[in-house]
């Protein structure tokens, strides 16, 4: 009989017993388990090619052929906390789209391409024309099969991606459902969200309880959430009654907070996200990092940076006129904006060519402009700088202006080692002081963080904003702009059809600023863009009027007024590829007054 040394004796009757230990039953490996979810996933998504083909056919029913698409997605929000996080741009692009045409770059060209994945196939299946669409839903679900099987093939030949951290992933999927799911964005045309949130709780349970790895966390906490959290979606399935502040305060930001103990400190996105991985609330001010959305580093900032940024930001010697300075278009008491339909120029009765926006959270961006034109907040400067109609002047005329000053001289060297008065520390320290002016102080942060309360129009408003005005499917949560989520790093442009006056003004026109489309970035020169405006944070809206790019509207109720109509097109005016849905979105005078009283609760000029 051959013998063993002891050591492994004991290693061997630990694993028996191991085997035999119900609470050791199931744990498998992070690749088992999503590996298990991809061929769920897939065997789902075959069954929805065959009904695809059937219903094209005339062979199954339009009913038949939505099941099997809730079937398919429900299996994907399984798996998504974990496909979407370590492989973003295919999930995007590929597997749930929004339902819009894109810009995608090849080399130096770039190519205007429809969209495709589950996103646009909710749209279709779950609409009024379905059974008029039979082929171009049959089209997009084979182009959805295709990309899918490619990715699931290589996925079982060479193995999933592994990350450094495995709670990221369901931090990410928390925000993507609070963001993106309960706002029936990811569902535009079912509002299956309540069923689909459940099921992504599903997979995250399943995750934490089947993956040995979480063995050495305490997952009970999580456990029960997630189990309650469940319950509670299956008994408030309703789109328009759904409570979005209840779901968030029971279920949403206690499992964000419980998974960010565990070890969610480790952070793998720092060179992809603006989100901050240590934040424990979304509505609290160091959500997102704005150092990411800047060229200056957050070790080299510092409260002389931010004097002397403000410094400069006031001064109006820096223009070539000595007349303007960055306050005559960004008013502090005007939360940074200057109350006109349009800025004045540095030329006498005239104007530059859009609106001024608040500078209250313009760091959290990675585009700037109404046209998108600009890539860093530093650039955003430079633009100015050059304008004609603006400063008019240069990098070099300011930095000489500067050296002239010993004031200047002297907060350089408090602010820089180098104490160097040149064109990258100036651009530093304006970024700085931009940078402080962020905005999470709002009577509503504060009302999400269970630190004080709000009337119940704000609520009902909030819910209204998230739901049935379909406001929260462009100005995401909780910046309420146009910063995509879960990982904050793109900005959106939409087209509105915004009209020259408000619509209570006859007749109605287009607005002729053509926006997007004629911006300086060449790749972007596309019909997309005809028309198309950066969505800019609504938080401090009470103060910034007017509104929209060409500052038309006046009153919150005129904007609120243009949207319930749908836009310009639901307005019968020709417009090229609005993004906006046309629809009604018959919302009653005291739902508007509600929505109201909600976005009055985002106002917050603490900062200066």
């Amino acid at each position: 009989m051959r013998s063993y040394p002891l050591l492994i004796v004991i290693l061997l009757i630990g694993f028996a017993i191991m085997s035999f230990n119900p609470e050791y039953k199931g744990i498998e490996t992070e690749n088992t388990i999503i590996n298990k979810g991809l061929a769920d996933f897939r065997t789902k998504l075959e069954q929805l090619k065959s009904d695809a083909d059937q219903f094209s056919e005339d062979k199954i029913s339009l009913e038949a052929l939505q099941k099997s698409l809730k079937a398919t997605r429900n299996s994907f929000k399984e798996i998504e906390f974990y496909v979407a996080y370590h492989y973003p741009e295919f999930t995007k692009s590929k597997l749930n789209a929004a339902p819009l045409f894109h810009i995608e770059a090849a080399g130096t060209k770039s190519y205007t391409l429809p969209p495709e994945g589950l996103q646009v196939l909710d749209e279709l299946i779950f609409s009024d024309e379905a059974g008029e669409q039979k082929e171009e839903i049959k089209t997009i679900t084979n182009f959805l099969y295709n990309s899918f099987a490619g990715f699931y093939l290589n996925s079982v030949k060479n193995g999933l991606s592994k990350g450094n951290n495995r709670t990221l992933p369901l931090r990410i999927e928390l925000i993507r459902i609070y963001s993106l799911g309960v706002t029936g964005f990811d569902t535009p045309g079912s509002l299956n969200v309540s069923e689909e949130a459940s099921h992504a709780f599903l997979g995250m349970k399943k995750y934490i309880n089947d993956d040995a790895y979480f063995k050495n966390y305490t997952i009970q906490k999580a456990n029960s959430i997630l189990a309650e959290g469940i319950e509670y979606l299956s008994k408030n399935n309703n789109f328009e009654t759904f409570d979005r502040i209840e779901f968030y305060k029971k279920y949403i930001q206690p499992l964000y907070e419980e998974f960010g103990k565990w070890d969610g400190r480790s952070d793998d996105l720092k060179e992809f996200s603006g989100w901050n991985v240590s934040n424990k609330n979304f509505f609290s001010g160091d959500f997102l990092d704005p150092y990411f959305y800047t060229l200056l580093k957050k070790e080299e900032d510092n409260a002389d940076l931010r004097k002397l940024g403000k410094e400069i930001f006031y001064d109006q010697n820096l223009s070539s006129n000595g007349k303007m300075s960055c306050a005559t278009c960004h008013l502090s008491e005007n939360a940074f904006t200057d109350l006109k339909a349009k800025s004045q120029s540095n030329v006498e009765g005239k104007t530059v060519l859009r609106n001024s926006p608040s500078l209250y959270n313009a760091v959290f961006a990675k585009r700037f402009f109404y046209d998108l034109r600009a890539f860093y907040l530093e650039q955003q400067a430079e633009h100015v700088i050059y304008n004609e109609d603006e400063f008019n002047t240069s990098y070099e005329s300011i930095i000489q202006k500067l050296k002239t000053k010993k004031e200047y001289k002297k907060a350089f060297k408090a602010a820089f080692k180098n104490g160097e008065v040149s064109k990258e520390n100036f651009s530093k320290a304006l970024s700085s002081y931009v940078a402080s002016l962020y905005s999470y102080e709002s009577d509503f942060d504060k009302f999400m963080r269970n630190e004080r309360e709000i009337s119940s129009d704000a609520q009902k408003g909030f819910n209204l904003f998230m739901g049935k005005a379909n406001c929260g499917t462009c100005h995401f949560a909780p910046n309420f702009s146009g910063l995509v989520p879960p990982f904050f790093n793109e900005n959106e442009s939409e087209v509105l059809g915004i009209t020259k006056k408000p619509i209570s003004q006859k007749p109605l026109e287009l607005d002729t600023d053509k926006g997007r489309i004629n911006s300086p970035v060449k790749k972007e020169n596309s019909w997309i863009y005809e028309n198309s405006f950066k969505t800019v944070t609504v938080r401090n809206i009470a103060l910034t009027r007017p509104y929209f790019h060409n500052g038309a509207f006046n009153t919150l109720e005129e904007v609120l007024d243009f949207y319930n109509e749908g836009g310009g097109e639901g307005l019968e005016l020709k417009v090229k590829n609005q993004t906006l849905a046309p629809d009604k979105l018959n919302l009653t005078p005291t739902e508007i007054k509600q929505i109201i009283a909600f976005l009055n609760s985002l106002t917050d000029v603490s900062k200066k």
